[in-house]
């Protein structure tokens, strides 16, 4: 029995086909099963047997055990996670769920039970730190995507903008105000059908987030009875949360970029072996206790847990001895919106996605949405708060009835889309009240005008254009009368250039090469000197919070608001030129923009297979770019950053369909398919979707029990 290659009906026979794992030319898993619920243990079987040791990594995170397998360096992540409770947060949102929901998450788990010991035989981590794996909770996958998100949105830029606030006084934080190290860089875009040519709507995009090795994305094809849907899972989680294709059905979602996590300033005081804190109407009893933190190679630590009525203490203020409370939509309505994921995979129409995404909480995402039909939607999907504007931006007084929530969530609706759509984080009509921090519109509008040239899909995916920034007409206003002869030369090179970021460009790496310059001068410059005061907030947020990184981050919007703090770039930036010319010729942009995957550094297989990727792998592209490879101006040009897939949803045949990971679907260094992705990736280029199942290959051992 043969599924139809578009999708699964409850009449398609699927239920009474051969049940099991089967696995294309990339060892992607296409599984199909009498029911959902054997497919969600399917599922969770196969993301154990091919990812092992992240799946264990990232329950340890969720659970804030991670410092008891690999040691101290992961002490700082594990008190934060015991800190904002996120494994009891997990556990109260688990038991929320409706039964049906319950029931197939609690499948799930049982397939990576089934698993995990098989898996880990082959993941080297496992020897390399003398550990074997544990057993899942049922709640663990709710724990595996609170992990992956808590620090997805805006909070850690609040620790920031205080900073800036104390700093340099608040009317600097203007400067900053950019997409900033938590920012995703992600493009979706959707080309609605042609009713004249019969052409059907396209769905495409790429997700930039850490690159993580192995992958954060798992490719993956779910098909039983009641659907058939092929997409990106976060392996530990069941389903296909953010991109898929369900043949008569697609999805994509970027990051609305919306500010729904608050920080609140908290004044405690002990009673006894009670701990108070201060409310609006005086002193009330707040919650405590202390956990243990076992430390692999250490002796175990000690962690103080307290939640106000706001939220969790994450932090304390060093410099006031302030409390740092965290209030979340996930932890106060006890939902993670996993009773969207369900009915997502069972959506066959624009408005099935919309119905199940009202469930949806956390992270907030924009979502594009097309069936065969035609129709094609935008929408947002999650919570966010209704409160007072300073919640945006800076942590808020507790104790202040002025900053707590009113209640509600700010309320969206679908919006027909009848030309292109195109979503990269910028500021957009239906996401500009949601939050404060957008990234700049370069992206988003060179994606318009490439798909209005007709360019196709998958080559504006490797577009490497940057768009004329403040930085670069920066350069355009400096006067060759104050250069020396070698620096003069570099600013004629530098304003002839055309912007592509391409990795064999030389003049893309001698504009880097003086951008970093910058960023360090204006890190030493006295109007930003300041910034270097020592910080108030916990070393896990020094991403967020380092001056030089966030200067980096940031130059566009130093370079054009510097004058409000009475200084004048141009000759910082003369200056960075003569230090760049003074050097000799900068290499090649690709020469300096080198892939580098985040792992933990355990196992000397995993090890020797980065170093080589790091070898052979220069990348064109940059943070403003659509091929969104971000680095750190002023601190490092390597590429930490960037598309963790790539796809191309074709709604009038599944089959025309392509995608890419950076790596490949296995975490195990001996696999034939643990990067054998990677030279595609890097090269722009797109696997074709498998949808015949008659040439795949079945996979022995791993049928349905």
């Amino acid at each position: 029995m043969i599924f139809d290659e578009h999708a699964a009906r409850p009449d398609s026979g699927a239920g009474r086909a051969v049940t099991g794992v089967y696995r294309d030319a990339r060892g992607v898993p296409h599984l199909r099963a009498g029911s959902v619920d054997e497919l969600a243990r399917l599922q969770g079987r196969v993301a154990a047997l091919d990812r092992a040791w992240q799946i264990e990594v990232e329950r340890w995170r969720s659970e804030g055990r991670l410092a008891a397998h690999v040691g101290p360096d992961a002490l700082g992540w594990d008190r934060f996670a015991r800190r904002a409770r996120l494994d009891d947060t997990a556990r109260k949102c688990f038991h929320r769920l409706f039964p049906t929901t319950r029931r197939w998450v609690t499948a799930y788990v049982a397939g990576v039970n089934d698993g995990l010991a098989e898996g880990a035989a082959g993941a080297p981590e496992f020897a390399a730190v003398g550990c074997a794996p544990g057993r899942w909770q049922p709640w663990s996958p709710l724990g595996v995507f609170l992990v992956q998100h808590i620090l997805f949105s805006t909070f850690p830029n609040k620790l920031w903008h205080a900073h800036v606030t104390a700093t340099l006084g608040a009317a600097a934080t203007g400067l900053f105000a950019v997409e900033g190290p938590g920012g995703s860089g992600s493009n979706a875009w959707a080309v609605p059908g042609d009713a004249a040519t019969g052409r059907a709507p396209v769905i495409a995009g790429d997700p930039h987030r850490l690159l993580e090795l192995p992958g954060i994305y798992q490719q993956v094809r779910l098909a039983c009875p009641e659907f058939d849907v092929l997409g990106f899972a976060f392996p530990g989680v069941p389903g296909l949360p953010h991109f898929g294709h369900a043949g008569e059905v697609a999805w994509a979602v970027t990051n609305a970029m919306a500010d729904y996590q608050d920080l609140y300033r908290e004044q405690l005081r002990t009673d006894g072996d009670r701990v108070l804190v201060r409310d609006a109407d005086g002193w009330v009893p707040a919650h405590r206790h202390v956990e243990w933190i076992a430390v692999r190679g250490g002796d175990p630590e000690t962690v103080e847990v307290v939640e106000t009525p706001r939220g969790p203490v994450v932090d304390h203020d060093r410099h006031t001895g302030e409390a740092i409370s965290l209030r979340t939509p996930a932890r106060v309505e006890a939902d993670l919106g996993f009773e969207a994921l369900l009915p997502l995979l069972r959506s066959r129409t624009v408005d099935d996605v919309a119905d199940a995404l009202r469930a949806w909480v956390e992270p907030v995402n924009s979502v594009l949405v097309a069936d065969r039909s035609g129709a094609v939607h935008q929408l947002v999907a999650g919570l966010v708060p209704d409160r007072d504007e300073r919640c945006r931006s800076e942590p808020v007084p507790g104790w202040d009835p002025r900053y707590r929530w009113r209640g509600g969530y700010a309320e969206t609706k679908p919006i027909p889309v009848e030309e292109i759509a195109v979503c990269a984080n910028d500021r957009r009509s239906d996401v500009a009240d949601l939050g404060a921090d957008f990234a700049p519109p370069h992206r988003a509008d060179r994606i318009r005008a490439l798909l209005a040239d007709g360019v196709a899909p998958e080559d504006v995916h490797m577009d490497t254009r940057l768009a004329a920034t403040p930085l670069r007409e920066l350069l355009h206003r400096l006067d060759p009368a104050d250069l020396d002869p070698p620096a003069r030369e570099l600013l004629d090179r530098l304003t002839a250039w055309d912007g592509s970021m391409r990795a064999d460009s030389t003049d893309a790496g001698a504009f880097a090469a003086w951008r970093t310059a910058l960023a360090r001068r204006l890190h030493e410059h006295p109007s930003l000197r300041p910034l270097r005061a020592p910080g108030a907030y916990d070393e896990l947020f020094t991403p967020w919070t380092d001056p030089l990184s966030r200067i980096g981050h940031a130059l566009d919007g130093v370079v054009a608001g510097l004058h409000r703090l009475g200084a004048d770039v141009a000759p910082v930036a003369a200056a960075a030129l003569a230090d760049v010319a003074a050097d000799g010729p900068p290499p090649a942009w690709g020469r300096r923009h080198l892939l580098h995957p985040v792992h933990l550094g355990v196992a000397p297989a995993v090890d020797a297979a980065v170093a080589a990727m790091r070898a052979a792998t220069a990348l064109g592209g940059d943070a403003d770019c659509v091929l969104a490879t971000s680095s750190v101006p002023g601190v490092s040009d390597a590429c930490w950053r960037g598309p963790v897939a790539r796809y191309v949803w074709d709604l009038g045949d599944r089959a025309r369909s392509r995608w890419i990971v950076p790596f490949g679907t296995s975490g195990r260094p001996d696999d034939p398919h643990f990067a054998d992705q990677l030279p595609q990736w890097a090269a722009g280029e797109l696997d074709p979707v498998d949808t015949d199942w008659r040439y795949l290959t079945r996979q022995p051992g791993d049928e349905n029990p």
